[in-house]
C-alpha cells in the first residue's frame, strides 16, 4: 500500500470510499479525492481554479461527514470538481482546505451523482501509523 491513496468499492447503490495517509489531513484529502473520482474520472479534470472549504463538528467521524458534505456542496451548487485537495487544518473538530480543479464541462466530464445527505457510515481510524478516513455514500 502506498503512503497515501484512496479506493472506492460499489455495493449495490452504496459506494464506500476509503482514503489513507500519514496524517488525518492526508486521509481526509484522499477520501475527498475518492469521492470526486466516483463523480467524474480524475484524468478528465484539470487544475485551473481553487475553492476554499471549511467544516466543523463535534467528533472526527461527524467532521469527516461534514467535510464531505461541504465538498459536495461546492460540486453541486458551484458545478466544481476537484483534482487535488490540500488540507491546511484537520483536527477532531475543524477541517479546512483548498480544492483544486475546474468547473464542470459537460462535454469533457461524464458526471455521476451521489446522495451526500444519505451517507450510511463514516469512520476515522489510525492503525500502525496509517490514518484512514472512510465514508459510505448512497449512489444516485
Amino acid at each position: 500500500m502506498s503512503a497515501t491513496g484512496w479506493t472506492h468499492t460499489a455495493s449495490g447503490a452504496d459506494v464506500e470510499v476509503r482514503g489513507w495517509g500519514g496524517t488525518r489531513g492526508e486521509a481526509f484529502a484522499q477520501a475527498t479525492l475518492g469521492v470526486f473520482a466516483v463523480l467524474i474520472a480524475p484524468d478528465a479534470i484539470q487544475s485551473s481554479e481553487q475553492r476554499e472549504v471549511r467544516a466543523q463538528a463535534d467528533t472526527a467521524e461527524t467532521l469527516l461527514a461534514a467535510w464531505i458534505e461541504e465538498c459536495l456542496y461546492v460540486h453541486e451548487i458551484e458545478g466544481f470538481v476537484a483534482r487535488a485537495v490540500e488540507m491546511t487544518v484537520c483536527t477532531d473538530r475543524l477541517a479546512h482546505g483548498v480544492l483544486e480543479g475546474e468547473p464542470i464541462d459537460p462535454v469533457r466530464h461524464q458526471a455521476r451523482t451521489v446522495k451526500g445527505g444519505a451517507r450510511r457510515r463514516t469512520s476515522v481510524t489510525v492503525k500502525d501509523g496509517v490514518h484512514e478516513a472512510t465514508v459510505v455514500m448512497q449512489g444516485g
